[in-house]
């Protein structure tokens, strides 16, 4: 899987097909006329005579009025960042150090580096609220937008939610202007084999449109995001086509393009989109000032039913997801949701996996309500869940470790059932978890990554971050460290 740019293509399609079939003229988004009425029963003297299209233009299919509604509202997104280099280790020398200082003075320090990302995004409201990819602008300084007439604005970000891969951006204009947007569609009402269009405006060259199927639905083992649940389709997206727009024929948005499979860097007709019903959550959101995402939480440990577990659990083929763990006081408990109980549908929509669990949960507001069809012990049971975000029950009191240790360049927080839910841990887990690591630090050296709980540190038990502040103020050659990582304890001996 390699995560590519997405922007979409220009899309030519015609097709000859008889009147029969279609009446003249019929475009994506109609409905096809019927062909003259053929009685029910016909006498084996009647002639069905054939209708010839009387011109060239009456067999013409053409997504022109789709594309002339739609493309205005897909836009290029264009974010630099200034990044330090790395400076050469000489600088570091104490020799070198004590003869021109610091790092060699101005002249000798490490020059800064331009990077430059394109991509595409999507108007979604008329004020200028653009969706695009997080990747697309991750760490950027500047972000400017350049619309398809070709004027260009500079635009804030008003959300980054790298959890689904998506951004929203807000153009900054002087004078209040309104801006071409495009409708939100409805994601749960597409069918394998449905037309969609991506379009796109790549490396800004220009717009271009491709059309294809929706491939499949709900695809989850893909690796771009932790909310996995993506639109595939065969339409073509190529690099620097990522935040760009998968339309229906209705004209409606009903996702944000995002990733390819390719080899080779190009386009092989296995395109994802991030569905518009998730897009629709973030936004919202947005729009409400929020900085980060609220979701709904169960509280629930979850498990992928294999072939194994459904023979033992007397299921014809593997179905739904496993309860494992419930959270005391949480919205699952709080449900009547038990261990062992097997979650087959969520609102009347299957589910397979805890991937596509979440995603149901996500899609819905904090607050509502959500009914769970649930198989216990071969019995249907339903359930209905209060949505609840998950809770803050100690405060994350955040430390960034500046002393020298193995944890030096990692950020550590308190564990609550809302830092869990973010990182993806245990929620029955409790003490001090790694939140973040810098690159090139010695925490990273050391091998630490987001999620990573402290156990224990030189024998000792790590409750709080205050713990760990105190413990690395003290300098020492070598440190033990038992960490918790996904369901495993590792025990290290690492140097001071």
């Amino acid at each position: 899987m390699k995560r590519q740019f997405a922007f979409t293509l220009l899309l030519l399609c015609s097709a000859a097909v008889g009147a029969a079939a279609m009446a003249a003229g019929a475009g994506p988004g109609e409905a096809p006329a019927r062909a003259a009425s053929v009685p029910l029963r016909v006498e084996a003297q009647a002639q069905i005579q054939p209708q010839v299209p009387a011109s060239a233009a009456e067999v013409k299919l053409s997504f022109a009025p789709i594309v002339a509604r739609t493309a205005p509202a897909v836009v290029n997104v264009y974010a630099q960042k200034a990044a330090q280099q790395r400076a050469n280790p000489i600088f570091d020398d104490p020799f070198f150090r004590r003869f021109f200082g610091g790092q060699g003075g101005p002249g000798l320090r490490a020059p800064e580096r331009v990077q430059r990302s394109l991509g595409s995004g999507v108007v979604v409201d008329p004020s200028g609220i653009v969706v695009t990819n997080f990747h697309v602008i991750e760490g950027a300084d500047e972000i400017r937008i350049a619309l398809n007439d070709r004027r260009e604005y500079e635009a804030e970000v008003l959300l980054r939610d790298q959890r689904t891969d998506l951004a929203v951006l807000r153009i900054k204009t002087e004078a209040k202007e309104t801006f071409a947007s495009i409708e939100l569609g409805n994601s749960d009402e597409l069918a394998v084999g449905d037309l969609a269009l991506a379009i796109g405006d790549p490396f800004g060259v220009g717009q271009t449109v491709t059309q294809g199927i929706i491939s499949a639905l709900a695809r989850t083992q893909v690796g771009i995001s932790d909310y996995q649940f993506f639109i595939q389709t065969d339409a073509a997206i190529n690099p620097g086509n990522s935040g760009g727009a998968l339309v229906d024929m209705a004209g409606r948005l009903v996702g944000i393009n995002s990733a390819i499979y390719s080899r080779s860097g190009g386009s092989i007709g296995i395109g994802f989109a991030i569905p518009v019903n998730m897009v629709r959550v973030v936004v919202e959101q947005a729009k409400g000032g929020s900085k980060s995402v609220r979701r709904p939480w169960l509280g629930a440990k979850l498990q992928r039913v294999t072939p194994d577990i459904a023979e033992s659990l007397g299921l014809p083929r593997p179905t739904g997801v496993l309860v494992q763990d419930v959270v005391a006081h949480s919205p699952a408990a709080k449900a009547g949701l038990r261990l062992g109980d097997l979650i087959v549908a969520v609102e009347g929509q299957p589910i397979d996996d805890p991937e596509s669990l979440n995603y149901r949960f996500a899609t819905r507001p904090i607050g509502g309500k959500a009914a769970l069809a649930v198989n216990r012990g071969g019995k249907e049971v339903s359930l209905v869940v209060v949505l609840e975000g998950a809770p803050e029950t100690v405060p994350r009191d955040e430390l960034v470790v500046r002393a020298r240790s193995p944890f030096t360049g990692a950020t550590v927080v308190n564990l609550s059932p809302a830092v869990a839910e973010e990182l993806k841990v245990d929620a029955n887990a409790t003490g001090v978890v790694i939140y973040d690591v810098d690159d090139n630090s010695p925490a990273a050296a050391a091998g630490f990554k987001p999620g990573d709980v402290l156990v224990e540190v030189n024998g000792e038990k790590v409750a709080r971050t205050r713990d760990l502040e105190q413990m690395v103020r003290t300098p020492l050659r070598a440190w033990r460290v038992t960490v918790g990582r996904a369901g495993r304890t590792i025990t290290a001996l690492l140097p001071g």
